[in-house]
């Protein structure tokens, strides 16, 4: 086995190049409009013989200049969701077919519950695989320049907390599953020397199996270098405790110098990761580098300024995708404006639209962000420095608390469902989460009109109903590790009519919303109920 401290300086010397662009703000501020039309021209250049590229005139774009290319190319192509690419998905992924998005046969697709249109089928072509490595060495670019260097990480243990790693592969030689379990199968020397926890447990599906397993393998390694999402990390370091006996998990890895973190809010999480950590609310992790990213492709991550944790993310401008912004009120529109990421006002919100190396052209992301800072626009100066984003929400109705990836349909035929099988019958309802808490696990709170019927009964339908058709709640609620059993709360018919009038929102097409990533809705009608005061502590986050 190769000594670790040399893995740690082998991915240095991979990654120094980086730090120093990494590191020039004004470099980012002058560039990334150049770099971003540069990069929208080699995807066209790329598709050009593709299916759509034809069908799109991507030949006579790539003609044009940086400045004509991208108005010419919002004219030709619209702005589209996942389902509008479900049917060319569809013949690459279950037939194999090559060049119809992208060119040859993209053979690797990513399975998502996603918050805007259920469970989908992400493209992972292989340069959309080389652009997510470039984005890991930006990672370890970005910890160096804060002063988190590869050969003290590496002289240790790396932890990758993956989603469900079952991979299938059909007569086409196309595989599909969860994105960690189709990367995990191309870990290569020398990460595979300090890669916990193995590709034994990675691979294995059942959670509850998989934590024990993370927790007895990883609890007295030298751990050095954390990566996942908070709420899994919070469940391996309970199991761990428990395993252990440990008062904290600072007395099992006192090495550890990083937990890099993404897809979900931290901040209804810290206090919860401080109790695990260091036994009380005042030790924080000592180094958390946050992450955007997407089954799509990765937007953005923390710079290496050192305490810039929860602060905004710089646009990942240069590894392979190209970015618009539309205006969160103009999305629904028949043909809605949208912005380059020099074009955008900071404070405004925008949806993200992606342009991939993996044949989504156009394609609403769904997430919605502001700007603190733009770059230079196209050949002028103005700009207040590099493209600087903050995640604010989605676009539609969702709860993504946890990873779950619940949307409104969900939780309507989870509620038909579990009243039909529960004999209940149910007036207005609204779903919202459930933070965790000493003694209470994250979940799902229902909030319900009842006229008649039993909610104990009827919570354990819901749950079924939900698990039928989302994947990811389902891996959350494997041996309630992730998230508990729903809490069904009863309230008094009338109530949500009542809560609508106190907002001056009743009558009309005002609507009663089925669900939100927030707890403002959920516990101004608890309040209204008369019942106990907030479940949580939790922020409001407003889409």
């Amino acid at each position: 086995m190769l000594p670790t401290r040399l893995i740690g300086h082998a991915l240095a010397a991979r990654v120094r190049a980086r730090t120093q662009i990494l590191r020039n703000a004004d470099y980012w501020r002058a560039n990334t409009a150049r770099l971003q039309a540069q990069t929208l021209r080699s995807l066209l250049t790329r598709a050009g013989t593709t299916e759509f590229g034809r069908a799109h005139d991507f030949a006579r774009l790539t003609r044009l200049t940086d400045n004509e290319l991208w108005p010419a190319y919002r004219k030709a192509v619209p702005i589209a969701d996942w389902y509008a690419f479900r049917e060319p998905l569809g013949r690459m992924r279950e037939g194999g077919e090559p060049g119809v998005l992208w060119p040859g046969v993209v053979r690797d697709f990513a399975q998502t519950s996603g918050t805007t249109a259920g469970d989908k089928f992400i493209p992972v072509s292989r340069e959309m695989m080389r652009a997510n490595y470039r984005a890991s060495l930006d990672i370890f670019a970005n910890l160096t320049n804060a002063g988190v260097t590869p050969p003290d990480l590496f002289a240790g243990r790396a932890l990758f907390l993956g989603g469900s790693s079952d991979v299938t592969t059909n007569a086409h030689g196309v595989r599909t599953g969860d994105l960690s379990g189709l990367v995990t199968r191309l870990i290569r020397w020398p990460l595979s020397e300090i890669y916990l926890p193995g590709k034994r447990i990675a691979l294995m599906s059942d959670w509850t199996s998989k934590i024990d397993a993370m927790a007895s393998r990883c609890a007295h390694e030298d751990v050095r270098f954390l990566s996942g999402m908070p709420s899994w990390a919070g469940v391996l370091f309970e199991r761990m405790l428990e395993i252990t006996g440990a008062h904290c998990v600072r007395e099992l890895w006192p090495n550890l110098r990083v937990f890099v973190h993404g897809g979900v809010r931290y901040t209804p999480f810290d206090a919860r990761m401080r109790r695990l950590w260091s036994g009380d609310a005042g030790g924080d992790v000592p180094h958390r580098f946050e992450l955007y990213p997407a089954s799509e492709g990765f937007v953005a991550m923390q710079d290496g300024t050192p305490g810039a944790k929860d602060g905004p993310m710089r646009l990942c401008a240069d590894l392979g995708s190209a970015f618009e912004f539309v205006p969160l009120g103009e999305i629904d529109s028949s043909d809605p404006p949208a912005f380059t990421p020099d074009a955008v006002q900071p404070g405004e919100r925008y949806v993200v639209v992606l342009t991939t190396c993996a044949g989504l052209w156009r394609y609403v992301l769904g997430d919605v962000v502001e700007f603190d800072t733009i770059p230079d626009a196209l050949g002028a100066k103005g700009g207040t420095g590099a493209a600087t984003v903050r995640i604010v929400g989605r676009h539609r109705h969702f709860i993504n608390a946890f990873g779950e990836n619940i949307i409104v349909e969900h939780i309507e035929h989870a509620v038909a469902e579990a009243a039909r099988a529960s004999g209940a019958t149910v007036g207005e309802f609204t779903a919202a989460p459930v933070y965790p808490a000493p003694g209470r696990p994250a979940g799902l709170e229902l909030i319900a009109e009842f006229e008649h019927g039993a909610p104990t009964a009827f919570a354990r339908e819901f749950d079924e109903a939900i698990k039928a058709h989302n994947v990811d709640y389902t891996t959350k609620r494997r041996g309630d590790l992730g998230m508990g059993l729903p809490t069904i709360t009863p309230v008094p018919m009338g109530t949500f009519h009542a809560w609508l009038d106190s907002r001056g929102k009743l009558g009309g097409q005002h609507k009663c919303p089925r669900c939100a990533n927030h707890r403002e809705y959920a516990d101004a009608l608890r309040a209204l109920a008369g019942l106990d005061a907030p479940r949580t502590p939790s922020e409001a986050v407003h889409a």
